[in-house]
Protein backbone atom coordinates (compact mmCIF):
# COMPACT_ATOMS: atom_id res chain seq x y z
CA UNK A 1 0.00 0.00 0.00
CA UNK A 2 2.97 2.46 0.93
CA UNK A 3 4.53 2.07 -2.23
CA UNK A 4 0.85 2.44 -4.26
CA UNK A 5 1.02 6.24 -2.57
CA UNK A 6 4.71 6.72 -3.25
CA UNK A 7 3.93 5.79 -6.72
CA UNK A 8 0.50 7.91 -6.98
CA UNK A 9 2.26 10.79 -5.65
CA UNK A 10 5.46 10.50 -7.97
CA UNK A 11 2.67 10.33 -10.80
CA UNK A 12 1.11 13.49 -9.10
CA UNK A 13 4.54 15.27 -8.97
CA UNK A 14 5.50 14.19 -12.80
CA UNK A 15 1.79 15.31 -14.27
CA UNK A 16 2.33 19.00 -11.90
CA UNK A 17 5.73 19.42 -13.47
CA UNK A 18 4.38 18.45 -16.79
CA UNK A 19 1.92 20.69 -16.74
CA UNK A 20 3.68 23.43 -14.93
CA UNK A 21 6.12 23.70 -17.36
CA UNK A 22 3.77 22.90 -20.60
CA UNK A 23 1.04 25.75 -19.24
CA UNK A 24 2.39 27.99 -16.69
CA UNK A 25 6.23 27.92 -17.37
CA UNK A 26 5.94 29.79 -21.21
CA UNK A 27 3.51 32.68 -20.26
CA UNK A 28 4.67 33.42 -17.39
CA UNK A 29 8.60 33.44 -18.23
CA UNK A 30 7.78 35.48 -21.16
CA UNK A 31 5.28 38.01 -19.11
CA UNK A 32 8.32 38.19 -16.11
CA UNK A 33 11.05 38.90 -18.85
CA UNK A 34 9.42 41.63 -20.59
CA UNK A 35 8.09 42.88 -17.23
CA UNK A 36 11.42 42.96 -15.68
CA UNK A 37 13.10 44.57 -19.00
CA UNK A 38 10.10 47.46 -19.28
CA UNK A 39 10.97 47.62 -15.67
CA UNK A 40 14.23 48.02 -16.05
CA UNK A 41 14.25 50.43 -18.87
CA UNK A 42 11.75 52.23 -17.36
CA UNK A 43 13.99 52.87 -14.47
CA UNK A 44 17.10 53.91 -16.61
CA UNK A 45 14.39 56.42 -18.08
CA UNK A 46 13.38 57.71 -14.94
CA UNK A 47 17.10 57.93 -13.57
CA UNK A 48 17.86 59.54 -17.48
CA UNK A 49 14.74 62.54 -17.19
CA UNK A 50 16.09 63.30 -13.72
CA UNK A 51 19.64 63.64 -14.59
CA UNK A 52 19.21 65.54 -18.18
CA UNK A 53 16.28 67.48 -18.11
CA UNK A 54 16.55 69.76 -14.98
CA UNK A 55 18.15 73.15 -15.54
CA UNK A 56 20.35 73.17 -12.70
CA UNK A 57 23.50 72.37 -12.57
CA UNK A 58 24.15 70.73 -9.51
CA UNK A 59 21.93 67.48 -10.10
CA UNK A 60 22.82 63.63 -10.52
CA UNK A 61 25.58 64.34 -13.12
CA UNK A 62 26.87 68.24 -11.45
CA UNK A 63 28.11 70.57 -14.40
CA UNK A 64 31.20 72.08 -13.28
CA UNK A 65 33.17 75.00 -15.40
CA UNK A 66 36.94 74.13 -15.92
CA UNK A 67 39.65 77.16 -15.97
CA UNK A 68 36.74 79.41 -15.57
CA UNK A 69 34.54 78.04 -18.77
CA UNK A 70 32.63 75.66 -19.42
CA UNK A 71 34.22 72.79 -21.82
CA UNK A 72 32.01 71.46 -24.85
CA UNK A 73 29.38 68.99 -23.84
CA UNK A 74 30.58 66.55 -26.42
CA UNK A 75 34.07 66.60 -25.14
CA UNK A 76 33.15 65.55 -21.49
CA UNK A 77 30.29 66.13 -20.16
CA UNK A 78 28.45 63.73 -22.30
CA UNK A 79 30.72 60.85 -20.79
CA UNK A 80 30.02 61.94 -17.23
CA UNK A 81 26.48 62.13 -17.87
CA UNK A 82 26.95 58.61 -19.30
CA UNK A 83 29.20 57.56 -15.97
CA UNK A 84 26.80 59.06 -13.73
CA UNK A 85 23.53 56.87 -15.36
CA UNK A 86 25.30 53.96 -15.06
CA UNK A 87 26.73 54.37 -11.92
CA UNK A 88 23.25 54.83 -10.71
CA UNK A 89 21.35 52.23 -12.78
CA UNK A 90 23.14 49.35 -12.79
CA UNK A 91 23.85 48.63 -9.45
CA UNK A 92 20.01 49.77 -8.35
CA UNK A 93 18.95 47.01 -11.40
CA UNK A 94 21.11 44.47 -9.71
CA UNK A 95 20.42 45.06 -6.08
CA UNK A 96 16.33 44.77 -6.84
CA UNK A 97 17.09 41.49 -9.27
CA UNK A 98 19.51 39.85 -6.33
CA UNK A 99 16.56 40.58 -3.44
CA UNK A 100 13.71 39.72 -6.12
CA UNK A 101 15.69 36.15 -6.82
CA UNK A 102 15.77 35.54 -3.20
CA UNK A 103 12.50 36.75 -1.95
CA UNK A 104 11.18 34.50 -4.71
CA UNK A 105 13.22 31.35 -3.86
CA UNK A 106 13.06 31.55 -0.40
CA UNK A 107 8.66 31.62 -0.42
CA UNK A 108 7.99 29.66 -3.35
CA UNK A 109 10.98 26.44 -2.32
CA UNK A 110 10.97 26.99 1.30
CA UNK A 111 8.30 24.31 1.93
CA UNK A 112 6.74 20.47 0.56
CA UNK A 113 4.57 22.82 -2.15
CA UNK A 114 8.27 23.32 -3.24
CA UNK A 115 8.20 19.94 -4.51
CA UNK A 116 4.96 21.58 -7.09
CA UNK A 117 5.67 25.45 -7.66
CA UNK A 118 9.48 24.57 -9.06
CA UNK A 119 7.97 25.57 -12.67
CA UNK A 120 6.93 28.51 -11.20
CA UNK A 121 10.22 29.34 -9.70
CA UNK A 122 11.81 28.58 -12.98
CA UNK A 123 9.96 30.93 -14.77
CA UNK A 124 10.11 33.79 -12.08
CA UNK A 125 13.58 33.66 -11.54
CA UNK A 126 14.55 32.36 -14.63
CA UNK A 127 12.75 35.49 -16.44
CA UNK A 128 14.71 37.52 -13.89
CA UNK A 129 18.16 36.63 -14.89
CA UNK A 130 17.76 36.46 -18.77
CA UNK A 131 16.15 39.99 -18.55
CA UNK A 132 19.63 40.57 -18.00
CA UNK A 133 20.53 39.74 -21.93
CA UNK A 134 18.11 42.57 -23.16
CA UNK A 135 18.88 45.21 -20.90
CA UNK A 136 22.83 44.29 -21.30
CA UNK A 137 21.97 44.97 -25.22
CA UNK A 138 20.37 48.08 -24.38
CA UNK A 139 22.78 49.30 -22.05
CA UNK A 140 25.61 48.45 -25.68
CA UNK A 141 22.97 50.29 -27.29
CA UNK A 142 22.97 52.95 -25.71
CA UNK A 143 26.63 53.45 -25.30
CA UNK A 144 26.66 53.29 -28.89
CA UNK A 145 24.25 56.17 -28.66
CA UNK A 146 26.61 57.96 -26.52
CA UNK A 147 29.19 57.50 -28.88
CA UNK A 148 27.65 58.34 -32.48
CA UNK A 149 26.22 61.54 -31.09
CA UNK A 150 29.28 62.31 -29.28
CA UNK A 151 31.08 61.60 -32.92
CA UNK A 152 28.92 63.48 -34.98
CA UNK A 153 28.78 66.48 -32.94
CA UNK A 154 32.65 66.58 -32.42
CA UNK A 155 33.25 66.13 -35.81
CA UNK A 156 30.53 68.84 -36.54
CA UNK A 157 32.43 71.01 -34.04
CA UNK A 158 35.70 70.43 -35.48
CA UNK A 159 34.48 71.68 -39.07
CA UNK A 160 33.50 74.89 -37.17
CA UNK A 161 36.53 75.57 -35.33
CA UNK A 162 38.37 75.17 -37.96
CA UNK A 163 36.48 77.39 -40.68
CA UNK A 164 36.40 79.99 -37.84
CA UNK A 165 40.15 79.69 -37.35
CA UNK A 166 40.48 80.10 -40.89
CA UNK A 167 38.08 82.94 -41.25
CA UNK A 168 39.86 84.82 -38.31
CA UNK A 169 43.11 83.73 -39.60
CA UNK A 170 42.18 85.09 -43.41
CA UNK A 171 40.64 87.98 -41.57
CA UNK A 172 43.83 89.33 -39.90
CA UNK A 173 45.51 88.28 -43.00
CA UNK A 174 43.78 90.61 -45.41
CA UNK A 175 43.52 93.86 -42.86
CA UNK A 176 47.15 93.24 -41.67
CA UNK A 177 46.74 93.08 -38.41
CA UNK A 178 49.25 93.49 -35.80
CA UNK A 179 48.55 93.59 -32.37
CA UNK A 180 51.08 95.04 -29.89
CA UNK A 181 51.21 96.08 -26.45
CA UNK A 182 51.61 100.16 -25.70
CA UNK A 183 52.78 99.95 -21.82
CA UNK A 184 56.79 100.54 -20.68
CA UNK A 185 58.76 97.90 -20.22
CA UNK A 186 56.55 95.62 -22.37
CA UNK A 187 56.35 96.39 -26.28
CA UNK A 188 55.42 92.95 -26.96
CA UNK A 189 53.86 91.47 -29.72
CA UNK A 190 50.31 89.68 -29.22
CA UNK A 191 48.57 86.53 -30.44
CA UNK A 192 45.76 86.61 -28.37
CA UNK A 193 44.75 89.18 -25.81
CA UNK A 194 43.32 88.36 -22.51
CA UNK A 195 39.59 89.78 -22.51
CA UNK A 196 37.34 89.95 -19.76
CA UNK A 197 33.95 89.17 -19.08
CA UNK A 198 31.85 91.92 -19.07
CA UNK A 199 29.79 90.06 -16.10
CA UNK A 200 31.56 88.84 -13.82
CA UNK A 201 35.07 90.55 -15.37
CA UNK A 202 36.86 87.26 -14.89
CA UNK A 203 40.04 87.18 -17.41
CA UNK A 204 40.06 84.73 -20.77
CA UNK A 205 43.24 84.20 -21.95
CA UNK A 206 42.23 81.86 -24.56
CA UNK A 207 39.20 83.09 -26.11
CA UNK A 208 39.19 81.19 -29.43
CA UNK A 209 37.79 78.62 -31.02
CA UNK A 210 38.47 75.38 -28.91
CA UNK A 211 37.08 72.45 -26.55
CA UNK A 212 35.54 74.91 -25.05
CA UNK A 213 33.44 75.99 -27.58
CA UNK A 214 33.52 77.11 -31.19
CA UNK A 215 30.99 79.99 -31.26
CA UNK A 216 30.97 80.82 -28.09
CA UNK A 217 32.55 80.33 -24.69
CA UNK A 218 30.40 80.21 -21.32
CA UNK A 219 32.16 81.85 -18.77
CA UNK A 220 31.77 80.55 -15.30
CA UNK A 221 29.19 83.12 -14.43
CA UNK A 222 27.07 81.82 -17.53
CA UNK A 223 27.95 84.50 -19.65
CA UNK A 224 28.28 83.55 -23.46
CA UNK A 225 31.37 85.65 -25.11
CA UNK A 226 32.58 85.02 -28.63
CA UNK A 227 35.30 83.56 -30.02
CA UNK A 228 36.88 85.33 -32.71
CA UNK A 229 36.64 89.11 -34.04
CA UNK A 230 34.42 88.70 -36.79
CA UNK A 231 32.14 87.31 -34.60
CA UNK A 232 32.45 90.66 -31.92
CA UNK A 233 35.28 89.49 -29.82
CA UNK A 234 37.17 92.57 -30.24
CA UNK A 235 34.04 94.33 -27.99
CA UNK A 236 35.25 92.55 -24.98
CA UNK A 237 37.48 94.99 -22.70
CA UNK A 238 41.40 93.64 -23.70
CA UNK A 239 44.39 93.39 -21.69
CA UNK A 240 47.96 92.58 -22.62
CA UNK A 241 48.80 88.80 -21.75
CA UNK A 242 52.46 89.31 -20.90
CA UNK A 243 51.87 92.84 -18.63
CA UNK A 244 48.60 93.08 -18.03
CA UNK A 245 48.20 96.38 -19.30
CA UNK A 246 45.07 97.64 -21.02
CA UNK A 247 44.71 97.48 -24.50
CA UNK A 248 42.67 99.67 -26.90
CA UNK A 249 38.88 99.17 -27.65
CA UNK A 250 39.03 97.72 -31.37
CA UNK A 251 42.07 95.66 -30.61
CA UNK A 252 42.18 93.03 -33.30
CA UNK A 253 39.60 94.19 -35.86
CA UNK A 254 41.91 97.35 -36.51
CA UNK A 255 45.89 97.32 -37.59
CA UNK A 256 48.19 98.78 -34.48
CA UNK A 257 50.14 101.09 -36.42
CA UNK A 258 53.06 101.74 -34.32
CA UNK A 259 54.78 105.30 -35.19
CA UNK A 260 58.18 106.18 -33.27
CA UNK A 261 59.24 109.65 -33.16
CA UNK A 262 62.70 109.83 -33.51
CA UNK A 263 64.67 112.61 -32.16
CA UNK A 264 67.09 114.08 -29.42
CA UNK A 265 66.58 116.13 -26.59
CA UNK A 266 64.67 119.52 -27.54
CA UNK A 267 63.99 118.37 -31.57
CA UNK A 268 60.34 119.01 -31.17
CA UNK A 269 58.83 115.41 -31.33
CA UNK A 270 56.55 115.97 -29.12
CA UNK A 271 55.17 119.41 -30.51
CA UNK A 272 55.17 118.06 -33.91
CA UNK A 273 53.01 114.21 -32.23
CA UNK A 274 50.17 116.89 -31.12
CA UNK A 275 50.38 119.06 -34.13
CA UNK A 276 50.22 115.75 -36.04
CA UNK A 277 46.70 114.73 -34.25
CA UNK A 278 45.72 117.88 -34.26
CA UNK A 279 45.78 118.05 -38.35
CA UNK A 280 44.47 114.75 -38.25
CA UNK A 281 41.44 115.41 -35.67
CA UNK A 282 40.91 118.21 -38.62
CA UNK A 283 41.08 116.47 -41.76
CA UNK A 284 39.29 113.39 -39.94
CA UNK A 285 36.17 115.48 -39.08
CA UNK A 286 35.97 117.31 -42.57
CA UNK A 287 36.14 114.46 -44.25
CA UNK A 288 33.11 112.77 -42.03
CA UNK A 289 35.63 110.70 -39.90
CA UNK A 290 36.74 110.46 -36.32
CA UNK A 291 40.01 110.74 -33.96
CA UNK A 292 39.52 109.46 -30.65
CA UNK A 293 41.87 109.10 -27.40
CA UNK A 294 41.86 105.57 -25.94
CA UNK A 295 43.32 106.72 -22.88
CA UNK A 296 41.66 109.82 -20.85
CA UNK A 297 45.55 111.27 -19.98
CA UNK A 298 46.15 111.37 -23.61
CA UNK A 299 42.98 113.31 -24.35
CA UNK A 300 43.95 115.54 -21.61
CA UNK A 301 47.59 116.14 -22.36
CA UNK A 302 46.62 116.88 -25.93
CA UNK A 303 43.73 119.67 -24.57
CA UNK A 304 47.14 121.35 -22.28
CA UNK A 305 48.76 121.42 -25.28
CA UNK A 306 46.39 122.94 -27.27
CA UNK A 307 45.75 125.40 -24.81
CA UNK A 308 49.65 126.09 -24.29
CA UNK A 309 49.56 126.73 -28.37
CA UNK A 310 47.31 129.55 -28.10
CA UNK A 311 48.44 131.12 -25.73
CA UNK A 312 52.39 130.95 -27.84
CA UNK A 313 53.93 129.02 -25.58
CA UNK A 314 55.99 125.40 -25.41
CA UNK A 315 55.42 122.31 -24.20
CA UNK A 316 57.18 120.83 -21.53
CA UNK A 317 60.01 118.85 -21.85
CA UNK A 318 58.87 114.91 -21.84
CA UNK A 319 59.99 112.74 -18.74
CA UNK A 320 62.93 110.37 -18.76
CA UNK A 321 60.54 107.53 -18.21
CA UNK A 322 60.11 105.13 -20.70
CA UNK A 323 56.86 106.21 -22.75
CA UNK A 324 53.24 104.87 -22.66
CA UNK A 325 51.99 104.96 -26.55
CA UNK A 326 49.60 107.75 -27.01
CA UNK A 327 46.78 105.39 -28.14
CA UNK A 328 44.49 107.46 -31.36
CA UNK A 329 42.25 105.74 -33.05
CA UNK A 330 41.67 107.11 -36.52
CA UNK A 331 38.46 105.97 -38.53
CA UNK A 332 38.17 107.64 -41.87
CA UNK A 333 35.24 106.82 -44.67
CA UNK A 334 35.53 103.74 -46.97
CA UNK A 335 37.04 101.21 -44.08
CA UNK A 336 39.97 102.52 -43.50
CA UNK A 337 40.98 102.09 -39.85
CA UNK A 338 44.05 102.28 -37.54
CA UNK A 339 45.07 102.57 -34.23
CA UNK A 340 48.19 104.26 -33.83
CA UNK A 341 50.48 103.31 -31.40
CA UNK A 342 52.47 107.52 -31.13
CA UNK A 343 55.69 106.83 -29.33
CA UNK A 344 57.01 109.72 -27.84
CA UNK A 345 60.42 109.15 -25.09
CA UNK A 346 62.50 111.83 -23.96
CA UNK A 347 65.48 112.79 -26.43
CA UNK A 348 67.45 111.56 -23.82
CA UNK A 349 66.68 107.84 -24.81
CA UNK A 350 68.47 108.18 -27.81
CA UNK A 351 71.75 109.25 -26.49
CA UNK A 352 73.19 105.91 -25.74
CA UNK A 353 72.97 102.53 -27.61
CA UNK A 354 71.64 100.66 -24.23
CA UNK A 355 69.09 103.65 -24.08
CA UNK A 356 67.73 103.22 -27.55
CA UNK A 357 68.00 99.34 -27.13
CA UNK A 358 65.59 99.86 -23.93
CA UNK A 359 62.63 101.20 -27.00
CA UNK A 360 61.57 97.31 -28.01
CA UNK A 361 58.30 98.77 -29.97
CA UNK A 362 61.21 99.49 -32.58
CA UNK A 363 60.50 96.00 -33.39
CA UNK A 364 57.23 95.79 -34.65
CA UNK A 365 57.43 98.94 -36.73
CA UNK A 366 57.45 99.54 -40.50
CA UNK A 367 57.51 103.77 -40.73
CA UNK A 368 59.15 105.87 -38.66
CA UNK A 369 59.16 109.92 -38.25
CA UNK A 370 62.52 111.39 -37.77
CA UNK A 371 62.25 114.52 -36.02
CA UNK A 372 65.29 116.75 -36.73
CA UNK A 373 66.30 119.85 -35.42
CA UNK A 374 67.60 122.01 -37.99
CA UNK A 375 69.49 124.32 -35.50
CA UNK A 376 71.36 120.99 -34.09
CA UNK A 377 72.74 120.89 -37.23
CA UNK A 378 76.66 122.11 -37.32
CA UNK A 379 76.81 123.74 -40.30
CA UNK A 380 73.66 125.93 -39.41
CA UNK A 381 74.89 127.09 -36.42
CA UNK A 382 78.42 128.02 -38.27
CA UNK A 383 76.23 130.28 -40.28
CA UNK A 384 73.84 131.53 -37.91
CA UNK A 385 74.40 135.85 -37.05
CA UNK A 386 74.27 137.05 -33.93
CA UNK A 387 70.47 138.65 -34.62
CA UNK A 388 69.53 134.93 -35.77
CA UNK A 389 71.07 133.50 -32.97
CA UNK A 390 68.91 135.66 -30.64
CA UNK A 391 65.97 134.40 -31.74
CA UNK A 392 64.33 132.43 -28.64
CA UNK A 393 63.59 128.94 -29.56
CA UNK A 394 65.15 125.64 -27.80
CA UNK A 395 67.52 124.17 -29.48
CA UNK A 396 69.30 120.26 -29.38
CA UNK A 397 72.44 119.61 -28.45
CA UNK A 398 72.63 116.40 -30.29
CA UNK A 399 73.43 116.22 -33.65
CA UNK A 400 71.09 114.50 -35.75
CA UNK A 401 73.27 112.17 -37.64
CA UNK A 402 74.33 110.41 -34.56
CA UNK A 403 71.01 110.04 -32.96
CA UNK A 404 69.61 108.77 -36.37
CA UNK A 405 72.56 106.34 -36.53
CA UNK A 406 72.16 104.66 -32.83
CA UNK A 407 68.50 103.93 -34.43
CA UNK A 408 70.00 102.03 -37.68
CA UNK A 409 72.43 99.96 -35.70
CA UNK A 410 69.22 98.64 -33.24
CA UNK A 411 67.01 98.03 -36.26
CA UNK A 412 69.37 96.13 -38.05
CA UNK A 413 69.19 93.62 -35.19
CA UNK A 414 65.96 93.23 -36.07
CA UNK A 415 65.26 89.92 -38.38
CA UNK A 416 64.37 91.95 -41.24
CA UNK A 417 67.40 93.88 -40.74
CA UNK A 418 65.29 96.84 -39.93
CA UNK A 419 63.47 97.22 -43.02
CA UNK A 420 60.74 100.24 -43.17
CA UNK A 421 58.18 100.78 -45.65
CA UNK A 422 57.89 104.88 -45.19
CA UNK A 423 60.27 107.19 -42.90
CA UNK A 424 59.63 110.44 -42.55
CA UNK A 425 62.05 112.99 -41.97
CA UNK A 426 60.29 115.77 -40.51
CA UNK A 427 62.63 119.19 -40.34
CA UNK A 428 61.06 121.16 -37.47
CA UNK A 429 60.88 124.95 -36.40
CA UNK A 430 60.73 125.88 -39.76
CA UNK A 431 58.76 128.83 -39.59
CA UNK A 432 61.46 130.09 -37.08
CA UNK A 433 64.53 128.76 -39.37
CA UNK A 434 62.56 130.89 -42.53
CA UNK A 435 63.58 134.12 -40.40
CA UNK A 436 67.34 133.01 -40.91
CA UNK A 437 69.84 133.62 -44.29
CA UNK A 438 70.36 129.66 -44.31
CA UNK A 439 66.73 128.21 -43.50
CA UNK A 440 64.92 130.88 -46.76
CA UNK A 441 65.56 127.82 -48.95
CA UNK A 442 64.28 124.48 -46.76
CA UNK A 443 60.72 124.80 -48.07
CA UNK A 444 61.86 124.80 -51.78
CA UNK A 445 63.24 121.83 -51.53
CA UNK A 446 63.73 120.33 -48.13
CA UNK A 447 66.03 117.42 -49.33
CA UNK A 448 68.14 119.48 -51.46
CA UNK A 449 68.62 121.78 -48.89
CA UNK A 450 69.97 118.87 -45.97
CA UNK A 451 72.06 117.49 -48.59
CA UNK A 452 73.95 120.81 -49.01
CA UNK A 453 74.18 120.64 -45.31
CA UNK A 454 76.12 117.21 -45.88
CA UNK A 455 73.52 115.08 -44.79
CA UNK A 456 73.26 113.93 -47.80
CA UNK A 457 74.87 110.18 -47.12
CA UNK A 458 72.09 109.95 -44.03
CA UNK A 459 69.34 110.67 -46.55
CA UNK A 460 70.51 108.11 -48.56
CA UNK A 461 71.51 105.38 -45.67
CA UNK A 462 67.24 105.76 -45.48
CA UNK A 463 66.84 105.35 -49.09
CA UNK A 464 68.12 101.86 -48.40
CA UNK A 465 66.58 100.74 -45.46
CA UNK A 466 62.72 102.12 -46.43
CA UNK A 467 61.08 101.29 -49.65
CA UNK A 468 59.84 105.77 -49.67
CA UNK A 469 61.47 108.57 -47.73
CA UNK A 470 59.76 111.91 -47.52
CA UNK A 471 61.57 114.86 -45.78
CA UNK A 472 58.68 117.58 -44.77
CA UNK A 473 59.42 120.88 -43.22
CA UNK A 474 57.20 121.63 -40.21
CA UNK A 475 56.10 124.47 -38.13
CA UNK A 476 53.16 126.42 -36.68
CA UNK A 477 52.71 127.83 -40.07
CA UNK A 478 52.64 124.70 -41.96
CA UNK A 479 49.19 123.93 -43.71
CA UNK A 480 46.80 121.83 -41.70
CA UNK A 481 46.16 119.53 -44.84
CA UNK A 482 49.65 119.12 -45.76
CA UNK A 483 50.72 117.56 -41.56
CA UNK A 484 47.76 115.20 -42.01
CA UNK A 485 48.59 113.98 -45.59
CA UNK A 486 51.96 113.58 -44.02
CA UNK A 487 50.64 111.18 -41.03
CA UNK A 488 48.33 109.76 -43.41
CA UNK A 489 50.84 108.86 -45.80
CA UNK A 490 53.34 107.27 -42.58
CA UNK A 491 50.19 105.27 -41.37
CA UNK A 492 49.22 103.92 -44.47
CA UNK A 493 45.98 105.71 -44.78
CA UNK A 494 45.42 108.00 -47.76
CA UNK A 495 44.04 111.67 -46.90
CA UNK A 496 41.58 112.94 -49.23
CA UNK A 497 39.29 116.10 -49.35
CA UNK A 498 40.39 120.01 -49.49
CA UNK A 499 40.20 121.46 -45.52
CA UNK A 500 41.30 124.26 -44.00
CA UNK A 501 45.22 125.96 -43.36
CA UNK A 502 46.39 126.36 -39.80
CA UNK A 503 47.23 129.49 -38.85
CA UNK A 504 49.35 130.94 -36.02
CA UNK A 505 46.19 132.38 -34.39
CA UNK A 506 44.70 129.00 -34.18
CA UNK A 507 41.11 129.40 -35.27
CA UNK A 508 38.28 128.29 -33.01
CA UNK A 509 37.11 125.39 -34.65
CA UNK A 510 40.52 123.90 -34.04
CA UNK A 511 40.61 124.12 -30.11
CA UNK A 512 38.29 121.05 -30.39
CA UNK A 513 39.57 118.21 -28.72
CA UNK A 514 38.92 114.26 -29.60
CA UNK A 515 37.32 112.41 -27.61
CA UNK A 516 38.43 109.65 -25.11
CA UNK A 517 35.60 107.18 -25.52
CA UNK A 518 35.45 103.86 -27.10
CA UNK A 519 34.50 103.65 -30.57
CA UNK A 520 32.55 100.23 -30.41
CA UNK A 521 29.67 99.40 -28.34
CA UNK A 522 30.18 96.65 -25.44
CA UNK A 523 29.59 93.27 -25.53
CA UNK A 524 26.27 92.79 -23.90
CA UNK A 525 26.46 89.23 -21.48
CA UNK A 526 23.82 87.33 -23.03
CA UNK A 527 23.11 83.51 -20.98
CA UNK A 528 22.01 82.07 -18.05
CA UNK A 529 22.73 82.76 -14.61
CA UNK A 530 25.76 81.16 -12.23
CA UNK A 531 24.09 77.65 -10.72
CA UNK A 532 22.42 76.58 -14.10
CA UNK A 533 23.54 74.69 -16.92
CA UNK A 534 24.46 75.79 -20.00
CA UNK A 535 22.25 76.19 -22.80
CA UNK A 536 24.51 74.55 -25.54
CA UNK A 537 25.37 71.58 -22.62
CA UNK A 538 21.04 71.43 -21.99
CA UNK A 539 20.48 71.26 -25.33
CA UNK A 540 22.82 68.33 -25.97
CA UNK A 541 21.05 66.54 -22.49
CA UNK A 542 17.62 66.82 -24.61
CA UNK A 543 18.54 66.05 -27.81
CA UNK A 544 20.54 62.53 -25.53
CA UNK A 545 17.02 61.82 -23.83
CA UNK A 546 15.20 62.17 -26.67
CA UNK A 547 17.73 59.30 -28.59
CA UNK A 548 17.31 57.46 -25.40
CA UNK A 549 13.97 57.31 -25.40
CA UNK A 550 13.67 56.64 -29.07
CA UNK A 551 15.88 53.17 -28.72
CA UNK A 552 14.44 52.37 -25.72
CA UNK A 553 11.27 51.91 -26.71
CA UNK A 554 12.50 50.16 -30.28
CA UNK A 555 14.14 47.85 -27.55
CA UNK A 556 10.99 47.09 -25.16
CA UNK A 557 8.66 46.65 -28.75
CA UNK A 558 11.51 44.31 -30.50
CA UNK A 559 11.93 42.01 -26.57
CA UNK A 560 8.35 41.70 -26.26
CA UNK A 561 7.36 40.62 -29.83
CA UNK A 562 10.94 38.20 -29.44
CA UNK A 563 10.07 36.76 -26.47
CA UNK A 564 6.41 36.22 -26.98
CA UNK A 565 7.10 34.84 -30.73
CA UNK A 566 9.77 32.25 -29.12
CA UNK A 567 7.70 31.36 -26.40
CA UNK A 568 4.17 30.23 -27.84
CA UNK A 569 1.11 30.04 -25.60
CA UNK A 570 -0.89 26.77 -25.77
Amino acid sequence: MTQVLWFLAAVAWAFVMWAGFVFVFPPLFALTLTAVTIGAFGYYLVTAAKALVPSRADGLSPVLPSDGVYRNYLVRQVWLDWQALAGTVVPRIYGLADQAVRQITQRLLSGVWGFFLFPVWVALCGGIVLAALPVALLGVGLTLLYGVVATIGLAGWLACVLLLAAVEQAFMAYGRILQTCPHPTCYKRIGLPVYSCPRCGRRHDRLRPSTAGAFRHVCECGARLPTTVPLGRYRLAASCPHCGGRLPDRIGRVRVEPVPFIGGPAAGKTTFMFLAIRAMHARAREIEGRVAFVEQRHQQAYANAVEEFARGGQLAKTGPELPLATMVDLELPGARHRILYLYDPAGEHFTGAAQVESLRYLDHSEALIFVLDPFALPEVRRTLTEAERSVPVATSDEDPSDTLQRVLNELRSRPDRGRQKRIAVVVTKADLLARTSIGRDLRADPRVWLDALGLGNTLRTLDQLAAEVRVFPSGFDTPIRDVAALVGWVTGLAITGRGPVMAPDLPPDLREVPPALPLRAPWEAKGRKPGLVPIGHQAGRWSLLAGLTTLTTIALITTAVTTWHHLPLY
